[in-house]
């Protein structure tokens, strides 16, 4: 009986690339165009919308006159109000977290952007409703939200997988590293096609490797720290605060006394972040970015204050974290390379556009060969 012939590792990998990149190859080619226009979507957003650009000379507003003015044009809008500080001087961008009016979806806030002085609204729109928010959930849930989610981890992994069997595929023979890096010239449309494939797949493996295990860890953080856990210990657990706690509407204490303490308890902080309590329950949660933190728009430091008595109630400082703390802070940072400011954002938009190139040549290039 004659002997089986054996697939070499170099073959199978072939064909596991081959066959990945045309299935799983379109998705990956959308998450990265998708990913590389998110990576300046507020930027984008403002080009969009010139009425609420982020941009002007004005001085510090008055956060307790732009609550007033929050709670005065959207009298029904009782809950807790979300204020951005971009420190641009412009318009006030803010958050109203479950509206009823979007009720049932599971992430849809009701958008605001106030004057630089807190005296007037310049535009509402509903997360979705709007050109950028409906690309970042194409991005992140594939507009089908928890189940979108799953799908985009595990098909994290198959992308993974498609990245490692072209290195392998690709992987030279001892001595031929030379000869396995040479672009050739004036040859066949094939091998200018591989050349070309070759090139950015090589040039592009190691960032694409970090985007698709950061954005596996973003779409599915339950399973990311169960494995983490046996690495690096449990992560902190969260303050226990009580952020349904009652209070006298007439006992609140202004948004910038709130803010004011916060200061005095994490001194040289930058505050990013202000949430303001209910009517009539809650507590104040101000987001702080310290020295250290990798990520400048959404940071890890809070400080919670008692609306009716103006006390500091808890603080989080990202310095304190343990290792698996410090994992968590960075994933999101290095997934849109806000961590490395406009440099490693420029090259986070870059590399997002690699997946359409390695799709587009890798298809005709199968095509081409088909044929012949």
């Amino acid at each position: 009986m004659a002997p089986r012939p054996t697939v070499s590792a170099r073959a199978l990998a072939r064909q596991v690339h081959l066959w990945l990149g045309l299935s799983i190859g379109v998705l990956f080619a959308i998450l990265g165009l998708t990913g590389s226009i998110l990576v300046f979507y507020t930027t984008l957003d403002d080009a969009l919308h010139p009425e609420i650009s982020l941009s002007g000379a004005a001085p510090p507003p008055c956060w307790e006159h732009v609550l007033q003015t929050a709670r005065t044009t959207y009298p029904d809008k009782k809950g807790p109000w979300r204020f951005e500080v971009t420190g641009s001087g412009g318009d006030i961008p803010a958050r109203y977290y479950a509206p009823p009016e979007r009720a049932g979806r599971a992430f849809a806030p009701m958008m605001v952007w106030f004057s630089a002085d807190g005296a007037r609204v310049l535009r509402k729109d509903y997360w979705g409703d709007y050109a950028v928010t409906w690309i970042y959930d194409l991005h992140h849930r594939l507009l089908m939200g928890e189940v979108g989610a799953r799908i985009l981890g595990w098909s994290g992994t198959a992308m993974l997988a498609l990245l490692i069997s072209g290195l392998v595929a690709w992987w030279p023979r001892p001595g031929t590293l030379v000869k396995a890096l040479r672009i050739k010239r004036n040859t066949s449309p094939i091998r200018r096609l591989y050349d070309a494939h070759k090139l950015v797949g090589l040039g592009s493996m190691g960032l694409l490797v970090l985007l698709t295990v950061t954005g596996i860890m973003l779409a599915m953080p339950k399973e990311c720290m169960a494995v983490l856990k046996p690495v690096l210990g449990p992560a902190s657990p969260p303050s226990a605060i009580d952020t349904s706690a009652p209070f006298r509407p007439e006992t609140r204490i202004s948004v910038d006394r709130a803010i004011a303490a916060a200061h005095t308890a994490l001194p040289c902080a930058e505050l990013v972040w202000i949430e303001a309590p209910a009517v009539d329950h809650g507590v104040y949660r101000l987001r702080m970015r310290v020295t250290g933190d990798p990520s400048p728009r959404f940071p890890h430091s809070f400080v919670w204050v008692s609306p009716a008595s103006g006390r500091v109630l808890a603080i989080s400082d990202a310095r304190q974290g343990n290792s698996h703390d410090q994992v968590l802070h960075w994933i999101h940072p290095l997934h849109d390379g806000s961590a490395g400011g406009l440099p490693a954002r420029m090259l986070a938009l870059l590399m997002g556009l690699a997946p359409v190139q390695l799709l587009l040549v890798g298809v005709l290039r199968w095509r081409l060969r088909s044929q012949r």
